[in-house]
């Protein structure tokens, strides 16, 4: 690992690439213009990556990874537009209160019952000219949501994360210890609706431990990223003060089945990934919200980390260890565990994963207990705007690694390394990160 930076006068100047010699930058495609704000999630299906904004999203067509472009862009402010795609459908997330659910809204405070938040669903048949075909209004918005198919082809069932009640938001009250199920019947997607809003937390979840960062822990009101797993019926819900496991062999009724916490670690249950046998779980923990820097000496190892918990024969959670980039950060750089992919190693658990101005990296938890990293690709502080900057999710998907960088657009990195290289054989027609597919040695997964 020659080259890691261990020290301040190790970190790469303002916008300087570094990165360890088994990646390859391959190209950098700049943000569209019309998209005004940062870029966040990102989805893939076919020859085409949808990139979300909180001013809307853009398709880029990466038929050949080398020449990624932009095929359109749409304009529809409301953050963050966590996105998801499906068939000729794409659904963007909006947790940001509007006046009305049109791609003209402008924001207006949630106190005010007319109020607008919730999931968009776009038509993208035409990828040159997406369409805006319905809106579905849910409580307290969608802050992120989870994509899961029935098993027959007929629905898509949309699992909305949202928090942060609020006694003055008629839409949005406490105690909101549950999530949302929108049903989207794909022959008829404008008749998408919400079918049930199920309580996971009948007991309230974690009340939280008051403090400010870094040491205050957030209480459960809700859920912020679940990832499903459909073709094993599960699902792991990162629920700001705990992890759950769910049963969802019946989409329209998940039940908690686990629940685990670290009240010493763990400030912010942010998002949750699993190893491709199931039997492993990976939550991230958001400390300082994607607005401190955390990866520095005074934070240290233990916080702000991924953690691994192996999954039982009774279904229980074990912790095993924690991961976080060994990497030292400036205290300029807002640097957080964010959002990845597994890269589809056959009999090994190897992630690719966003650490916002910490940059990309690529780990191997095989040993979940001695995680390590063997991959990275990083940047300098973005110089004009400090703790504001960086990868928002990594993701592996047929070949090549894709980064979405809040102000520098789409970057695509080959990883040549003997430790990944079977991935190279093994393809997907569709990554959406928070809907789990298994993968063989090699061929072909619908």
């Amino acid at each position: 690992m020659a080259g890691l930076p261990a020290q301040a006068a190790d970190i790469p100047a303002p916008g300087e690439i570094v990165k360890s010699q088994n990646i390859t930058h391959v190209t950098n495609v700049p943000k569209p213009e019309a998209l005004a704000d940062i870029n966040t999630d990102m989805a893939f299906q076919g020859d085409y990556a949808y990139v979300g904004n909180y001013y809307g999203f853009s398709i880029y067509d990466i038929k050949n990874p080398k020449k990624t472009k932009v095929v359109s862009s749409v304009v529809c402010p409301g953050g963050q537009m966590d996105i998801s795609v499906y068939g000729d459908l794409v659904f963007g997330s909006v947790d940001s209160s509007r006046n009305d659910d049109s791609c003209n809204s402008t924001g207006q405070s949630a106190a005010v019952k007319e109020s607008w938040e919730g999931i968009r669903i776009f038509d993208v048949r035409d990828k040159k000219n997406p369409r805006y075909i319905k809106s579905v209004e849910t409580n307290c918005g969608s802050h992120t949501h989870t994509l899961v198919p029935d098993r027959r082809g007929k629905n898509v069932y949309l699992y909305i994360s949202s928090y942060s009640p609020n006694a003055a938001f008629p839409d949005c009250q406490p105690p909101h210890d549950l999530i949302s199920i929108v049903k989207v019947p794909l022959r008829d997607p404008g008749s998408a609706s919400v079918i049930a809003t199920p309580n996971l937390f009948p007991d309230g979840g974690f009340p939280g431990v008051p403090g400010s960062y870094p040491n205050g822990k957030s209480a459960t009101t809700g859920c912020h990223d679940i990832t499903a797993y459909p073709e094993k019926g599960i699902a792991a819900g990162a629920c700001m003060g705990e992890g759950i496991l769910m049963d969802i062999r019946d989409p329209e009724n998940p039940r908690v089945t686990a629940t685990v916490r670290d009240e010493t670690n763990f400030a912010f249950w942010h998002s949750a990934t699993f190893n491709n046998s199931g039997s492993r779980v990976i939550f991230t923990d958001e400390l300082g919200g994607g607005t401190r820097a955390t990866c520095n000496e005074a934070i240290g190892p233990d916080r702000g980390a991924n953690a691994y918990y192996d999954i039982g024969a009774d279904g229980q959670m074990t912790f095993r260890g924690y991961f976080k980039i060994p990497r030292h950060q400036a205290d300029t750089e807002n640097c957080v565990a964010h959002n990845g992919s597994l890269i589809p190693v056959k009999g090994k658990d190897i992630m690719v994963q966003a650490w916002y101005q910490g940059g990309i990296s690529v780990v191997d938890f095989t040993d979940p207990a001695n995680a390590q990293e063997i991959a990275f690709f990083e940047r300098g502080p973005d110089a004009p705007n400090p703790l504001s900057g960086g990868h928002w999710s990594a993701y592996y998907y047929n070949g090549y690694i894709y980064g979405s960088d809040f102000n520098l657009g789409l970057d695509v990195l080959k990883i040549n390394d003997p430790r990944t290289n079977k991935a190279n054989g093994v393809k997907f027609d569709i990554l959406n990160a928070q809907t789990q597919q298994s993968y063989r040695d090699h061929g072909h997964h619908h």
